[in-house]
């Protein structure tokens, strides 16, 4: 899948935004398509590009043509124009484009797959480009206020946003949001929560003007009581109410993790959304083996300690993995579940294991917390226990003629 996907699922979502798609007839295709299917029911307008207007020099009067046309409608307030890796839309030049038609700004955001690897990536560079456009960085800073980064279920966001309020936090605005206003009001936190690693850019554009940043996420007893406290610190907040917060949290959460610990099997975690290394940490933490996880992000600064306790604890982390990667391991490893990309479950169904699509049993499901725990170690637990009965398929199967 082409990684631009990422960046349009965050840019089709918002309220008043309508995309001027700058890419070829193939690009098109395939990006309208599964935008449609994974991120929201907006139109997608695009000049078409064909070879004849790319060589024959009016790529860019089409491009302004389609921005005119989108305009003309006074609801879209946003045209992000989006450029592809075909060489000649790569290198559009911003300065011809308009800063604004009718009701709408106009934004170009660059999306080209040689240089974005994976489509969590283009996320954070849809997130950056729009919080370099409309945060208001020049403002004053909110008192107790904490813009929280990452695309997270909407029982997280509640389960969060509970927490926050009780330690003390006055105002939170999530992003990626569904409306420009929580991007400008972005720009006034005092602190940036970035709950995935692969938000560098987006860490990298808030630490610059100055707001604090505080890393990892409430993924498991021990890191959750640490987020908690991080944020605590990061907002100035009384102490002795965050960690007693804190300290709830993580029994919680712990009572939780303890109640799935007897039932612990060879888990591999292989997957392209990028949060994979938290989920890791947790199946860990209940006493699961995990020999093997990979991601298609690279390796950052943001998941570094991550990885330094992951590997200390003996899994093996691949990044900006080949699936002829996790095949070698689920064949090196021989797990009793894999959750990963669907060609690998389909590899890892043929020799008798277990295996979930992660995006939608994991990225779909609430992970934080104490109810986060119990969801995905619920599932997990579930599944290990029926891994007789796909070795019992394979073996029927395997006498048929």
């Amino acid at each position: 899948m082409c990684p631009a996907f990422g960046g349009l699922r965050v840019l089709t979502r918002i309220e008043g935004s309508r995309v001027c798609l700058v890419a070829d007839q193939g690009c098109l295709y395939g990006l309208t398509f599964v935008s449609h299917f994974y991120a929201a029911r907006r139109s997608i307008m695009s000049p078409e590009l064909m070879n004849v207007q790319i060589s024959g020099g009016t790529m860019i009067d089409d491009v302004r043509f389609i921005i005119e046309k989108i305009a003309e409608d006074p609801a879209v307030t946003f045209i992000p124009v989006v450029s592809t890796c075909v060489a000649e839309t790569a290198g559009i030049a911003e300065e011809l484009l308009p800063e604004k038609a009718g009701n709408a700004v106009v934004k170009l955001v660059r999306l080209p797959a040689f240089q974005i690897k994976s489509h969590p990536e283009a996320k954070d560079v849809a997130v950056s480009t729009l919080l370099d456009r409309f945060a208001d960085f020049d403002k004053p800073k909110k008192d107790k206020s904490l813009v929280v980064v990452g695309e997270i279920f909407p029982v997280d966001a509640m389960a969060i946003g509970a927490v926050l309020q009780r330690i003390g936090v006055e105002s939170v605005v999530v992003v990626p949001g569904t409306d420009l206003d929580d991007y400008r009001t972005a720009g006034r936190a005092e602190a940036c929560a970035v709950l995935h690693p692969f938000y560098e850019r987006t860490a990298a554009i808030m630490k610059e003007n100055g707001v604090g940043i505080v890393t990892g996420n409430p993924v498991g007893a021990g890191a959750t009581a640490g987020w908690i406290e991080a944020v605590g610190q990061a907002l100035e907040l009384d102490m002795e109410t965050v960690r007693r917060v804190a300290g709830e949290e993580r029994e919680k959460a712990a009572a939780v993790i303890e109640s799935f610990s007897g039932h612990a099997g060879k888990v591999i975690v292989a997957g392209y959304e990028g949060n994979e290394l938290p989920v890791v940490r947790l199946l860990l933490e209940a006493g699961h083996e995990v020999p093997y996880a990979s991601t298609s992000i690279a390796r950052t600064s943001l998941v570094e300690k991550d990885h330094q306790l992951l590997s200390m604890l003996g899994t093996e982390i691949r990044y900006r993995k080949y699936l002829e990667e996790d095949k070698a391991a689920v064949l090196q490893y021989g797990p009793d579940l894999v959750i990963g990309t669907t060609s690998l479950d389909s590899f890892a169904k043929e020799q008798g294991i277990p295996a979930i699509y992660y995006t939608n049993n994991i990225s779909s499901r609430p992970v934080f917390f104490a109810a986060g725990a119990g969801t995905v170690l619920g599932m997990v637990d579930g599944l290990l226990r029926k891994k007789q009965v796909f070795r019992e398929m394979k073996e029927y199967f395997a006498t048929l003629p």
